[in-house]
């Protein structure tokens, strides 16, 4: 589903919907971007079903194996190939994240507990008052030149985006899909 010039063609929110309802292709999905690499269909396999039932791959019973390995082999992996989020060979058993998959990120990816609009809004509720008190030349805050508390304001936001943003790629990069803990 890319464009004739290999672009990543715009997903529709109803077909996001549609693939993430699963959660077998939820926990694809996660596999395949915790890998980062083209991955047999077997190994993909093995890992899902070992996230579904709670187990270690090696814990699993052919049973589970053989009815993910069926069911990713006849059902989701094409419907993901189809919807041009991941690229699957099916000759060869090999499957990859397509370029279209970043447009999942914002679905797939589990949300921080940090109240990060609460922190935003404080820091800027502070950052104006310490400029306001300044302004008004108010003891000590009269005493730092402007510049400092500017460098200093712009500092405290900078560090926070670094903070937040290292955050928020942490997220999704554990073991287990986020559905699944």
């Amino acid at each position: 589903m890319s464009s004739t010039d290999g672009t990543p063609q715009e997903l529709s929110e109803d077909l996001i919907f549609d693939v993430l309802k699963n959660r077998r292709r939820r926990y694809t999905l996660h596999y395949l971007k915790q890998q980062g690499r083209p991955v047999e269909l077997s190994e993909l396999a093995e890992q899902v079903a070992a996230w579904e039932n709670d187990t270690t791959v090696e814990g699993l019973s052919a049973n589970e194996r053989k009815s993910v390995y069926t069911s990713l082999y006849q059902t989701h992996l094409p419907k993901l190939s189809d919807a041009g989020i991941v690229e699957y060979n099916q000759s060869r058993g090999i499957v990859e994240l397509s370029d279209n998959a970043a447009q999942l990120e914002g679905y797939l990816r589990p949300q921080d507990e940090f109240p990060w609009i609460r922190y935003y809004l404080g820091l800027a509720i502070v950052s104006a008052i310490l400029v306001f008190a300044d302004f008004l030349g108010i003891p000590p805050f009269s005493a730092i030149p402007d510049k400092i508390w500017g460098v200093l304001i712009v500092a405290a936001f900078a560090l926070s985006a670094l903070v937040h943003y290292l955050r928020r790629r942490q997220l999704g990069t554990g073991e287990r899909p986020p559905s699944a803990r």
